[in-house]
């Protein structure tokens, strides 16, 4: 999905997104809310699964909106000040990586993305039996 949409604003595609971290949507949140619809569909919301997966994503979802992107808002400005305060030596030629988290519009889509997608799928295998 990132490749894809990234494709629609960029105007060229860049499979190396697939791979990395932020962006829209957050893969990390999709494939947890797809674990947790799935266990909710196929077993229930009382199976004692269901919680462990369901405090699983939400962890995950905090550390990728909350923990992570607060990380890369550091880095971008400790990136500031180095090329301040460096300027000219090697050491301002190195760049921390400032996209690391996801906003919470990257989080909602991930896990809208997640639930449709484990929707989808159990509507298929339910479909074939």
């Amino acid at each position: 999905m990132k490749v894809f949409l990234n494709f629609c604003v960029e105007r060229k595609w860049d499979f190396r997104i697939m791979f990395a971290s932020g962006g829209m949507p957050s893969s990390h949140t999709a494939l947890c809310t797809a674990l947790t619809t799935s266990v909710a569909i196929c077993n229930g919301f009382a199976d004692s699964l269901f919680p462990v997966c369901l405090g699983f994503t939400l962890i995950v979802m905090y550390d990728a909106i909350g923990v992570r992107r607060h990380a890369g808002m550091q880095a971008e400005v400790l990136n500031l000040i180095v090329e301040d305060l460096f300027e000219g030596h090697p050491i301002s030629q190195r760049k921390l990586k400032e996209l690391l988290g996801h906003t919470p519009s990257q989080g909602f889509a991930g896990a809208v993305l997640g639930i449709v997608v484990a929707w989808m799928c159990s509507q298929g295998c339910l479909i074939s039996i």
